[in-house]
């Protein structure tokens, strides 16, 4: 907590603003001090890789999840909510500043993200007296122009866009450094045994990014079958210590992504093999964030929001077990198919959202933003967040309210796809992800014919059909297993799909030019 600085000039500071936007937090600080209503507190959990099936409340039955689930039980269960991506990065990104990936301009060399100045989650909430923290993994860069040297000081960083604090990974706990970082330091570095990363191509161990040596106690402290026990304690933590302030915390876990690593007290404790067992390992640290709320008296004054940063992986034990992390829906992480990116998506707050409803309405990871700046007072400076929509009323009266967004864009790892209503539009065959490509077709991690799905395209090796249409269009509401290509039968819908996409593809290609 800082005292004696106005938030105003917390937030100018650390976003190496513009006079142009301190003006702008001002203003948002004084709305904020005008609202009369109380604020909730406001906590983000965001799971890494976590399947639209992965959960007893979406039905699974392999696992249990009793803590998540109970968040369904006393709040809004979403079943038709997407992150923007069917990978991680991107995602967050989206999250955390309510636009797409595309507009961010990022170099792509592990630096910052985020632009000087540009308003983001955390910075509307500090800017309205909040008490912010991020926790977990960040994967969304330090530094500027060039990767970041761990053996320094990390910045700019999460603090530099609105974080009061961090503490976490800085990248996915498959790819080095594997070390927390509190704030802008290594966790446990000493000078003496610096951090040296090795390079992908220099080394054939690890996970294909590479490896860290040196640093021994800075590693020792980041326990890979501890990360997310960890996290969770300091979760609840910052959520125990007394203060006046309401408080926004970021709580990014690792799991269920690779490296599969439970704790020892949660081997065998599914019926799914090892990838069940860190689920539900998962649902324990959601369990201990959750307590400690109630242990502090205030379940009934946060906004709880659980979600994935895109759709789960196929993994062979949990297959050769009945699981299917993404239940009926075709494809997975990397996908533009509805496997890669549907994803849970519960929001709880006693009093305010109705408990145990269920809610159809379209949603992007990209509404975070506005619906918890709604939920807090806070308005968001003209021109800024542009891809983020107020759900607040549709997760209010999810049965009642009519659709906040009728459209989101999605990013595969090989392109883009559209959906528009109840359509999802592909611009090419395959799944524009490691699934199946075209060209050249290829497979990620399990054979086609092991995910237990079909699609009219696609024979059941995995290779695309030669007669396949260049294009796919599925209808949702009445096939969202995408079992069946239709653009043959619209091709008008296609058409008009296509060039919708195309005009966002070209505002794309826009963004990105210096």
């Amino acid at each position: 907590m800082h005292v004696g600085i106005p938030n105003t000039v917390l937030v100018c500071r650390g976003l190496f603003a513009t006079a142009g936007f301190c003006v702008a937090v001002a203003l948002l600080a004084a709305a904020a001090r005008a609202t009369p209503a109380p604020r909730p507190n406001v906590i983000v959990i965001v799971a890494d890789d976590l399947g639209y099936g992965d959960l007893g409340c979406y039905g699974a039955t392999k696992l249990a999840t009793p803590n998540i689930d109970r968040l369904a039980a006393r709040g809004v269960r979403c079943t038709d909510a997407h992150a923007p991506a069917a990978v991680c990065q991107p995602s967050r990104y989206a999250l955390l500043s309510g636009e797409y990936l595309f507009r961010a301009r990022h170099p792509g060399n592990q630096s910052l993200y985020f632009r000087d100045g540009q308003v983001t989650l955390p910075a509307l909430m500090q800017s309205a007296g909040y008490r912010t923290a991020a926790i977990g993994k960040w994967h969304l860069g330090f530094g500027r122009g060039k990767p970041p040297d761990y053996n320094f000081e990390l910045t700019p960083g999460p603090l530099d866009i609105g974080f009061d604090s961090f503490f976490g990974c800085p990248r996915t706990h498959n790819e080095p450094p594997f070390v927390f970082v509190e704030n802008r330091r290594v966790v446990g570095l000493d000078p003496a045994d610096p951090i040296r990363i090795v390079a992908a191509k220099d080394t054939k161990a690890g996970w294909g990014h590479g490896i860290s040596e040196g640093a021994a106690q800075a590693h020792a402290a980041r326990p890979q079958e501890r990360i997310d026990l960890i996290l969770a304690d300091k979760a609840a933590a910052f959520i125990g210590k007394p203060a006046r302030e309401p408080f926004f915390l970021y709580l990014a876990f690792l799991a269920p992504h690779v490296p599969i690593a439970p704790a020892e007290e949660f081997r065998g404790s599914s019926t799914a093999g090892a990838y069940g067992d860190f689920i539900q390992q998962l649902d324990a640290c959601v369990g201990t964030v959750l307590d400690a709320l109630e242990a502090r008296g205030l379940a009934d004054d946060t906004l709880v929001i659980f979600t994935s940063d895109n759709g789960g992986l196929y993994h062979r034990d949990a297959l050769a077990a009945g699981h299917r992390p993404n239940g009926a829906l075709l494809g997975q992480k990397t996908d533009a198919w509805e496997g890669g990116h549907r994803v849970p998506f519960i929001a709880r707050w006693p009093g305010r959202l109705p408990a145990g409803e269920t809610c159809d309405r379209l949603i992007g990871l990209t509404d975070i933003l506005a619906t918890t700046a709604a939920a807090a007072g806070i308005a968001i400076p003209s021109g800024s967040c542009i891809d983020s929509i107020d759900q607040l009323p549709v997760l209010t009266a999810p049965h009642t309210a009519a659709a906040a967004r009728t459209e989101v864009l999605i990013q595969g790892t090989g392109g883009y796809a559209l959906r528009q209503g109840d359509w999802l539009f592909l611009p090419t065959r395959g799944s524009l992800g490691f699934t199946v490509q075209a060209p050249p077709v290829t497979r990620w991690g399990q054979p086609y014919k092991a995910m237990g799905v079909t699609t009219s395209d696609v024979d059941e090796e995995g290779q695309i059909k030669p007669d396949a249409p260049a294009t796919q269009l599925y209808n949702l509401a009445t096939d969202p297993g995408q079992t069946t290509n239709v653009v043959g039968q619209h091709l008008e819908r296609a058409a008009e799909m296509g060039g919708a996409l195309a005009t966002m593809l070209d505002e794309s290609a826009a963004a990105k030019k210096p």
